[in-house]
């Protein structure tokens, strides 16, 4: 019986002709249904405009400082407030903070940090208040957003010029030390059972973020703190580990149900942020990995990725009303016979499935003639306003927007953005087929030797060889291997102690915990699960201590949860990918160990699972009061709430977390199943087709990248049915992913289609990192390889040192050990 909530669920499979499987009459009204259901959202994707959308490492700064606290939580900023103001009159008289020296600043901060130091929880908690207060940009003194920014960077650095974080990190120590040992037995946990780690994680994470940020106006000073800020994190002081390891170990005890008040949306920031510190983000990668192929003698990269997704323009969604049979819905010959121009627009949809020719498939951006303009403009429009024969027949109107392309969209450049790829196994595996043709015998990996080979060969070993893509990971699995098999003559690896190679020794033992735990916080957060009581609770700290009453509050409340939830899988979903590509780049196998480990956690159906939904929807979705983010709610006099303002939510085309959350989970299933016929064959089994297809309904040009790169790598084990009847899609996908010279992805002859033992490859791919691991980590100090001393006088002669109290036991050793044992030295001779 299947699951109702397991991804694909809910979809019934159907014949040829679009019913449910039965036959006759009866069947038509339910295909009827069906279809008027399936036209309105083929009519809904037409209307979704373009979304103007650019992905980077984070969002703007004041959002990523916004999204730190809860809406429950805007009382507190008044609480810190007062709790400063306070302690800063008994110490500074007749003046304010803006006002003082920088000189008179840092001694009050010095003050600040010595009445830390305190046995009482409740003035130390008043302390840590007024040093919060001093991070949110002391905004009582502040007369703008821009002004509470700007000062809330400035004490920052000034906070960790002074020591701040070190003391701070010390309490939070103390914290966790204390919530675990006395751990809360309440039936309901609300915000004020984390009070003092929301204080700390909060000022900790505002100096991660502001000190994190670059700005060209950064003086010497604030430069050479940030780097040692950088350092400071990756290599702590505290037990000799990275920050981020105590973070990952706050994660495992809220899942494990030992701290289940931990504020878990601010750790996981605070972990994101460190992370993307120490480790860099997404542009520091790319350069990482540019100077990481100079350094291993590999060719530079053809092209920027980053640089070639963001001039990318999105495509329309393919039509959904097409997976009902096009003969049952296809308008009679006759409306055919009758209506203009359909001849012509059959004839453009065939030319835009045209294959093209190799000149123009590797063609450079050049401008177009006249004459080749006419054509692909109709090819184009076609593509782009969805103008299928369904979509003209009187039932579906066509979308008012039809207006004539603008010269800028005709003047878009030919040819395909990316450069193909061959890799050394493609070459390999097309001589073999070659040589069993035409010769009858295969020389193994010699891809140079092509005597007896037709012509035609020749020049295609040539072409491959031109586009010949060798990776980082590919030097290092050969590296390994050799390190394998000559362990004494190759000597010692010198691993460098990169911050990536630290926090992956450090994270090593405790990794599968540590994504088991991740992912049980993104189940609970994903909007498509369903409550459970043995799901762990993620809204500790959002919940007030008192339940609203009224029904304004509860929509507050509402809009409050449904976004703390989406800050949780922006959050994980973004230390994900980022730790991938990381390890990825420092070596393979680590890269290979931590996503065999998502694998093995269900992360695949669990991604799907959350695309299983109205995409479109989440990602259009409204759940914020603009009035209420900081650093608004510090400035303004917050006005009266309505159901009116509430519902209405700001005037954003799209929310950018959500759809930057969506573009991570998806490169996230793209890195796991990238080269994995066991794990692609889990998007066929888990049915991902439908559901990859429906997010196609978003238009934009990164988003449909990566969903059509799913598709692309099952389209083989769809079957033909699938393919002829999306072939939009396939269009699509040959438009817009990178080309795999010899890949037979559209038709499924390739060797890969056939039945594999997907169990023996994951066993081998474990394999391999167990020896990885073992070999790099595991090794003991004496190594068995290490020169053994085998001169007796040498041996004798070594100074050994023994116990104080032996020698009041020695005589009884000796009697124990020695005259007591029998010798038998007929033995002896004998076995010599």
């Amino acid at each position: 019986m299947e699951d109702p909530a397991a991804p694909g669920a809910g979809n019934p499979p159907t014949n040829g002709n679009g019913n449910g499987g039965g036959k006759g009459k009866p069947a038509a009204p339910k295909g009827r249904e069906a279809f008027r259901s399936q036209r309105r959202e083929s009519e809904g994707s037409v209307d979704c405009p373009t979304l103007e959308f650019e992905y980077g490492d984070a969002d703007g700064h004041a959002a990523e400082l916004s999204e730190l606290y809860s809406y429950t939580e805007n009382p507190e900023f008044t609480t810190n407030r007062r709790c400063f103001e306070e302690d800063f009159k008994t110490q500074v008289q007749g003046e304010e903070w803006l006002e003082l020296e920088e000189d008179a600043q840092k001694a009050y901060v010095m003050g600040l940090l010595d009445r830390l130091e305190v046995v009482s929880r409740e003035r130390r908690l008043k302390v840590a208040r007024a040093v919060l207060y001093l991070a949110q940009g002391t905004f009582g003194e502040c007369d703008s957003e821009v002004d509470v920014l700007h000062w809330s960077r400035y004490n920052c650095f000034l906070l960790y010029q002074m020591g701040t974080f070190s003391a701070f990190l010390e309490l939070l120590h103390m914290e966790i030390d204390q919530a675990c040992s006395s751990a809360l037995r309440k039936p309901a946990i609300s915000i004020a059972d984390s009070t003092e780690l929301r204080v700390l994680l909060s000022v900790l994470y505002l100096m991660v973020e502001n000190i994190r940020l670059e700005r060209e106006t950064d003086s010497c000073g604030w430069r050479t703190a940030r780097e040692t800020f950088r350092t400071e994190l990756s290599f702590s002081t505290h037990n000799q580990e990275p920050f981020a390891l105590l973070l990952f170990s706050m994660v495992t005890k809220f899942c494990s149900g030992l701290a289940p008040h931990f504020p878990i949306k601010k750790v996981l920031l605070l972990l994101w942020k460190v992370v993307m510190f120490t480790l860099g983000g997404f542009e520091h990668l790319q350069a990482l990995k540019v100077q990481k192929r100079a350094e291993l003698g590999l060719p530079p990269l053809a092209e920027d990725s980053i640089q070639v997704v963001k001039s990318m323009r999105a495509a329309s969604p393919p039509s959904y009303t097409l997976d009902l049979g096009e003969s049952q819905l296809a308008p009679p010959p006759s409306k055919l016979r009758g209506r203009r121009g359909s001849r012509r627009q059959l004839l453009t949809k065939q030319d835009s499935l045209d294959i093209y020719n190799e000149r123009d498939l590797f063609k450079t951006e050049e401008p177009a003639t006249e004459e080749e303009e006419e054509p692909a403009s109709d090819g184009e429009r076609t593509l782009d306003g969805e103008l299928d024969l369904l979509e003209q027949d009187p039932l579906v109107p066509p979308p008012p927007s039809q207006a004539p392309l603008s010269a800028e969209r005709v003047a878009f450049p030919k040819g395909l953005p990316w450069a193909p790829k061959v890799r050394q196994k493609d070459i390999e595996h097309f001589l073999e087929m070659s040589r069993n043709k035409f010769i009858g015998f295969t020389l193994g990996q010699d891809t140079d030797t092509l005597v007896g080979l037709p012509r035609p060969i020749h020049e295609s070993v040539k072409t491959l060889k031109q586009h010949k893509y060798v990776s980082i990971a590919d030097v290092q699995i050969k590296n390994e291997e050799e390190l394998e098999k000559c362990p004494m003559s190759l000597g010692e690896e010198v691993v460098p102690e990169t911050p990536c190679e630290i926090l992956y020794q450090g994270m090593l033992y405790s990794l599968p915990q540590y994504m088991i735990a991740l992912l049980k916080i993104l189940l609970a957060a994903a909007p498509t699960s369903k409550a459970k009581t043995d799901s762990i609770n993620i809204l500790a700290d959002v919940l007030p201590e008192e339940m609203p009453i009224t029904v304004l509050q509860s929509m507050k409340l509402g809009i409050d949860v449904n976004r703390h939830k989406e800050i949780i899988v922006k959050s994980i979903s973004a230390l994900l990918l980022l730790l991938l590509k990381h390890f990825k780049l420092n070596h393979i196998y680590q890269f290979e160990y931590v996503s065999q480990h998502l694998v093995f956690a269900n992360c695949i159906p669990l991604i799907l699972k959350f695309f299983n939904q109205n995409i479109l929807s989440y990602i259009t979705a409204k759940n914020g009061i603009s009035v209420l983010d900081y650093p608004c709610c510090t400035i303004q006099d917050l006005p009266e709430l309505t159901t009116e303002s509430l519902e209405a939510g700001d005037n954003n085309q799209f929310c950018w977390r959500n759809l930057f959350s969506c573009i991570n989970l998806l490169r996230l299933l793209n890195k796991l199943t990238k080269w994995k016929h066991s794990r692609t064959m889990m998007l066929v089994v888990f049915k991902s087709a439908p559901i990859l297809k429906r997010a196609l309904k978003v238009k934009q040009a990164m988003l449909q990248l990566y969903v059509l790169k799913l598709l692309k790598i099952q389209t083989k084990y769809l079957g033909r049915q699938w393919r002829k009847s999306n072939m939009k899609t396939m269009s699509a996908i040959y438009q817009k992913v990178r080309h795999r010279m010899n890949d037979d992805w559209a038709y499924g002859n390739d060797i890969d289609a056939r039945p594999w033992d997907f169990q023996a490859e994951e066993c081998t791919l474990r394999a391999n990192i167990e020896a990885f691991n073992s070999r790099r980590y595991d090794r003991p100090q004496d190594s068995e390889f290490s020169p053994v001393d085998n001169c007796l006088q040498s041996v004798l002669g070594q100074r050994l040192d023994l116990p104080e109290d032996f020698h009041y036991s020695y005589e009884l050793w000796l009697e124990r050990e020695v005259f007591s044992q029998p010798i038998c030295w007929e033995e002896l001779l004998q076995n010599h």
